[in-house]
């Protein structure tokens, strides 16, 4: 399933995760998010002769100048804004597709592609953080909460997280105590437990940025 095709966003979901500014829905972004996101998996995964991988430069520079006289301020910009599809339209992160969520939970799948290998056949150790961090994050700024920042992200590494393999995650809202925000969260094999996570959020001041 690549983002563009994506038509499995919960009801509610798009407006309860909207970034403070709303950018629209674009059309032809997650396509090109999708491109990008083939690109570096197969990249990853591909041994080219020499006049190929130049041919391949040559036309990634070319799409990198095209792109920069499109450029944007950060409050601009359309990647990681797209609340309706897996990953947002960033491309940092593996996309999570949520199946169910609330102001205290959410679910979904994950599947790390080549692009996150860290070697025989498992992903690697610092990718996981990534994609814990993005949702325990976007879960503790939901509910009407003041937007807040990781302080600390904890991750247990319990077995090998598979690439190429649809993956059940998870994260919940456990407490909050002034500022402070706990949540914790799981990434899981049919009923092998791969990672766990706790991480402390803390709300950012009024005018802090």
């Amino acid at each position: 399933m690549t983002t563009s095709d994506y038509q499995g966003t919960p009801d509610g979901l798009t407006e309860a995760w909207r970034d403070r500014i709303d950018i629209g829905q674009p059309t032809a972004f997650p396509g090109m998010i999708d491109a990008l996101r083939a690109l570096q998996d197969q990249m990853t995964g591909s041994n080219p002769p020499e006049q190929v991988a130049a041919k391949v430069s040559d036309a990634i520079s070319a799409l990198t100048r095209e792109l920069a006289g499109y450029a944007v301020d950060e409050r601009q910009q359309v990647a990681g804004r797209l609340a309706g599809i897996p990953g947002r339209g960033q491309c940092m992160a593996p996309a999570v597709e949520i199946t169910e969520y609330s102001d205290t939970h959410v679910r979904g799948h994950v599947s790390f592609g080549r692009f996150y290998l860290g070697g025989n056949g498992a992903v690697h150790g610092g990718a996981i953080p990534l994609v814990f961090d993005e949702l325990m994050g976007r879960l503790a700024n939901t509910g009407g909460r003041r937007p807040s920042r990781t302080a600390y992200l904890h991750v247990n590494y319990r077995n090998i997280t598979p690439i190429e393999t649809v993956l059940a995650i998870e994260a919940h809202f456990e407490s909050d105590e002034g500022r402070k925000r706990i949540l914790t969260g799981t990434i899981r094999e049919g009923d092998t437990l791969c990672a766990e996570a706790e991480g402390l959020f803390v709300a950012l001041r009024p005018g802090q940025p």
